[in-house]
């Protein structure tokens, strides 16, 4: 069995035994999602420096206690929206979120995301199509951006986290028609943000989990936009 095949919920038990290679895979899948999730979340990359460790350490601390009768992405984001939930009663407001995926995508825990995305781009050839691809990159941003902040979480722990509805309510603390009314308003919204009709046969998105050696989900752009809600567990 390769490390790719083993679950995330197989890794966390084995770290929860005292294996620490598997917490390097867990953190490898997961570090990018999340430094994302959080960071578009928030705005501000200081404060999302900060509260990305506050999980990780939370997660280390917590270890004893885990146990795997829930997806480990759900525990894993359930942690960062507390704290993100802690922060902003704390603070009382959280800052913009970031104006470009540029700023988004540049260094530390994107930057291999940053060549892939170029790459993805770029082999289309086509000038034209590039720059056309670019701009409907920046306006998914704008858009996210725009989103109220429950559809904007909602999308973000589908498209960054992998999540699916039932996860994204355990995560946010509603039921699942109201997750599922988010993504689907959200999807919506961003549909016509960024000017794609909606597909005649609108299908379920894709379950892959994004990790360190792929791209944020959001490089596919039509792809992140082809359904109206995640599958239901």
């Amino acid at each position: 069995m390769t490390s790719e095949s083993v679950t995330d919920e197989t890794l966390m038990l084995r770290y929860r035994g005292g294996d620490p290679a598997a917490f390097d895979l867990l953190y490898a899948r997961h570090r990018g999602g999340l430094y994302r999730f959080l960071l578009r979340r928030c705005g501000d990359r200081a404060l999302t420096d900060e509260l990305f460790q506050d999980v990780w350490l939370g997660l280390i601390g917590a270890r004893d206690r885990y146990r795997a009768d829930a997806p480990f992405g759900a525990w894993l984001y359930r942690m960062a929206h507390n704290r993100l939930i802690d922060r902003h009663r704390r603070d009382a407001a959280a800052g913009p979120p970031p104006s470009s995926l540029d700023e988004t995508f540049d260094e530390g825990h994107d930057a291999d995301a940053t060549m892939r995305l170029d790459g993805i781009i770029e082999g289309h050839g086509d000038p034209a199509r590039q720059i056309e691809w670019r701009q409907a990159l920046q306006r998914l941003a704008d858009g996210i951006e725009a989103l109220p902040l429950p559809q904007r979480e909602a999308f973000l722990l589908r498209q960054e986290g992998g999540l699916d509805i039932a996860a994204i309510a355990e995560v946010t603390g509603v039921g699942l028609e109201t997750a599922r009314s988010r993504l689907r308003h959200a999807t919506e919204r961003l549909r016509r943000f960024v000017g794609w009709p909606a597909p005649a046969c609108p299908g379920p998105m894709d379950d892959a989990r994004p990790d360190v050696t792929r791209p944020s989900r959001h490089a596919d752009l039509p792809a992140a936009l082809d359904s109206d809600e995640a599958p239901q567990s």
